[in-house]
């Protein structure tokens, strides 16, 4: 493993020989300066990992935090004050020591440095590859998705809730966590809670955990997950599926901020932004009195709507050679492409599961092709037959593809419009309608 080198910058020789001597004996790589021009060269040449200066060798150190200003700054002067030392920090240093130095002191000073200059850069790294790995949510250019985009940045700064709404699979998910990682909470916890199917005793204790002994299962306390996500975000997909008996304390949350843990009688404060997300129309469910009217005008805030895949045509494109890219990255594949026909045929299905369904189409022909292109025989649409099979090719337009997946759909429903409509993902209405259009003949029953 490479030592950790120091750059010394004294004017007097017994300092920097003194200093050299016992950091060579901890294991430290040490070079030497006795000029700010010398001082300037070594740092520009070598980066070190810390530096030891002298505060009197004029502007030294706004010359070297110039060069670089991420490598740590340790201050020596033989005339210790407190105006002196705050100057010296003003300037770029992250310590300050007055002479005759003790080397003890210095070592523990030495060894905090690049404790916390490791952090830094882990951090950097960690945040690096969290970019590098993010999944951007508003791929494409239709008016629909650019709006979106438009939306969701001008309420980044925000701390009111946000209610995402959208089809199962559109990327409500993803432009959660986008929110969340552009936000002034980024650097803290985003947790995500799925709340469809949970019980009420299970939902709950996971949102605001529990003491123990509050239940016969319960022989220990648990954080729930507004305590974990303190300073953070929470996200909570499915929210229409919330108990109504779990409302009313998800509501003194977002009032309030506070909690009570379950078996708890001491109330706790938590700072969370929240972030919900529903395919439902929760408006439906609140005139169902199945949803709280105070609930749901709290968490709707701020409303964002995620446009289905179909109501974006035009993008299929651009966002299936997206996640190819993305998987075959993953997989180590190389640069892959979507031939003609293969786009084609994407962007004439329906796509009812939306983004999360194109993605899995996407990485099933990837699997299973050993080819630098995928083609409209790789494709197999989540169970449904191999689109091959259609007499498809690069002369049908796009209506026309239409047309035939509508018929193909028609004939394997035999004629039943409401099975053939949710295949489609499309209200029936609009079936009829593109019946109509496309002049197409109904199979008999």
């Amino acid at each position: 493993m490479a030592k950790n080198r120091i750059l010394i910058v004294d004017d007097e020789p017994a300092v920097r020989f003194g200093i050299r001597d016992f950091l060579e004996l901890q294991g430290y790589e040490i070079e030497e300066a006795e000029t700010c021009q010398d001082a300037r060269h070594l740092f520009s040449n070598s980066r070190p990992d810390i530096v030891i200066a002298d505060y009197m060798l004029p502007d030294l150190l706004p010359r070297l935090k110039e060069i670089d200003p991420e490598i740590p700054l340790l201050v020596l002067t033989a005339h210790g004050s407190i105006d002196l030392a705050v100057k010296a920090i003003k300037e770029g240093a992250e310590q300050f020591l007055t002479k005759p130095i003790e080397m003890s002191a210095l070592q523990v000073i030495l060894q905090r440095l690049l404790e916390t200059q490791r952090r830094h850069h882990k951090h950097l790294a960690s945040k690096s590859r969290r970019v590098r790995q993010a999944i951007d949510p508003f791929i494409g250019t239709s008016s629909a998705i650019r709006l979106l985009a438009d939306q969701a940045r001008k309420i980044l700064t925000s701390e009111s809730p946000v209610l995402i709404l959208g089809e199962t699979g559109s990327g409500k998910g993803v432009l959660a966590r986008w929110l969340h990682e552009n936000s002034p909470r980024a650097e803290e916890a985003f947790v995500d809670l799925n709340c469809a199917g949970l019980s009420r005793e299970l939902l709950e204790t996971e949102l605001f955990g529990h003491q123990k002994g509050a239940f016969t299962s319960a022989t220990s306390s648990k954080q729930g997950l507004f305590e974990v996500a303190h300073r953070g975000t929470v996200f909570l997909d499915e929210v229409g599926d919330v108990d109504l008996q779990i409302q009313p304390k998800l509501l003194k949350v977002l009032e309030d901020k506070r909690f009570r843990r379950v078996g708890d009688v001491i109330d706790q404060q938590v700072d969370v932004r929240l972030i919900a997300a529903t395919h439902q129309d929760i408006g439906q469910l609140v005139r169902q009195k199945k949803f709280r009217d105070d609930l749901y005008f709290r968490i709707s805030t701020i409303p964002l709507s995620f446009p289905p895949l179909r109501k974006r045509i035009d993008d299929i494109p651009v966002v299936a050679q997206y996640l190819l890219d993305k998987v075959s990255a993953d997989l180590g594949r190389g640069q892959i492409q979507l031939d003609d026909d293969c786009l084609k045929a994407l962007q004439a299905y329906a796509w009812p599961g939306n983004v999360r369904e194109l993605r899995n189409v996407i990485e099933r022909a990837l699997l299973l092709s050993e080819e630098k292109s995928i083609g409209l025989k790789d494709l197999n649409f989540d169970g449904h037959a191999n689109l091959g099979a259609l007499t498809l090719d690069s002369r049908l337009t796009l209506l026309q593809l239409e047309k035939q997946h509508i018929q193909r759909v028609l004939d394997e429903e035999r004629g039943r419009v409401e099975k053939a409509a949710n295949r489609l993902g499309i209200p029936r209405s609009s079936l009829y309608q593109k019946i109509k259009k496309h002049q197409i003949t109904m199979p008999k029953a």
